[in-house]
């Protein structure tokens, strides 16, 4: 059985409009979420903009989510940082604080050989908490490969992956080859990831709408396509800014629109131009047009 399936929500941090981390709109915005159906949130990934927090804030936003999760879901943390150490650090302040696992990203600062990326993850397994590896060779240097991934999984607590490379064939390989769970990590595969295998999906777009993706997930899941196809694809346009640079500032005018504001992104993620916000605007309004009941 999955450890970590089903739809987790990677969050957004809610920012003031003076840029400080506004932590009771972080704690409403998990219970929210909760309560819409989600069957887990992680904190201090990209969507959470992790790079731009001080040590101190992504502690408390850390602390803040699982204490505000209240052992209803699990909570899973991001641990991406710019050396091992820093990264190992991450672990053992998520196992501290109660966390089920962690979201950990390989080495980023550089390529790295294999061997590096092998030792960076064995570093984690050593904290003692079950590691979702996270594949994303877009924004950083590394494609953990079929291949890779079938190396990496005899480390002792890598048990599932964060598949972000946008190919659904890489669903397939990976399940033959290895034992780990697969988690769809763009959103625009969300309905194709569980059909081809995946028992999770790491999701962006339902910090707007969970309902509807927890929806999409499962009917899919269940092989129940056309019924998940009249949610997904008027969904599939804003789904699409996912897998795009500034999704993070797409998510957040989403819930801007949708009347959940929760401030805007630190730079360097500026604000997008007009023509920008406009697309989203139809994209959301397409998606808003189905909604689950």
């Amino acid at each position: 059985m999955a450890k970590f399936s089903g739809v987790y929500v990677a969050i957004i941090t809610p920012f003031t409009e003076e840029y400080q981390v506004d932590y009771k709109k972080l704690e409403e915005h998990v219970d929210w979420l909760i309560k819409e159906g989600v069957h887990g949130i992680i904190p201090a990934g990209s969507v959470g903009e992790y790079a731009s927090l001080t040590p101190e804030e992504r502690a408390k936003v850390i602390e803040t989510v699982i204490v505000a999760a209240n052992g209803r879901v699990p909570v899973v943390v991001g641990t991406g940082a710019p050396s091992t150490d820093q990264a190992a650090g991450w672990a053992r302040h998520a196992k501290a604080a109660g966390a089920a696992g962690i979201m950990a990203l390989p080495p980023i600062n550089y390529n790295p050989t294999e061997a590096e990326i092998f030792a960076h993850y064995e570093a984690l397994s050593e904290v003692g908490i079950p590691i979702i590896a996270y594949n994303n060779p877009h924004d950083y240097k590394v494609d953990l490969t079929p291949d890779l991934l079938k190396k990496l999984s005899a480390i002792e607590n890598v048990v599932a992956v964060k598949e972000f490379s946008g190919d659904i064939r890489r669903v397939h390989d990976i399940l033959a080859k290895t034992d780990l769970e697969v988690m769809i990590g763009v959103d625009d595969l969300a309905m194709e990831g569980p059909i081809a295998g995946a028992t999770g999906w790491i999701a962006g777009f339902p910090n707007v709408f969970p309902r509807e993706g927890v929806r999409i997930f499962e009917l899919a899941s269940q092989g129940r396509v056309q019924e998940a196809l009249e949610l997904y694809r008027p969904s599939l346009p804003l789904y699409h800014y996912d897998a795009k640079p500034q999704l993070v500032q797409a998510i957040k005018y989403s819930m801007e629109l949708a009347g959940r504001p929760v401030g805007p992104t630190r730079p360097p993620r500026m604000p997008l131009p007009e023509s920008e916000l406009q697309k989203i605007k139809e994209a959301f309004e397409q998606a808003v047009s189905v909604k689950v009941n």
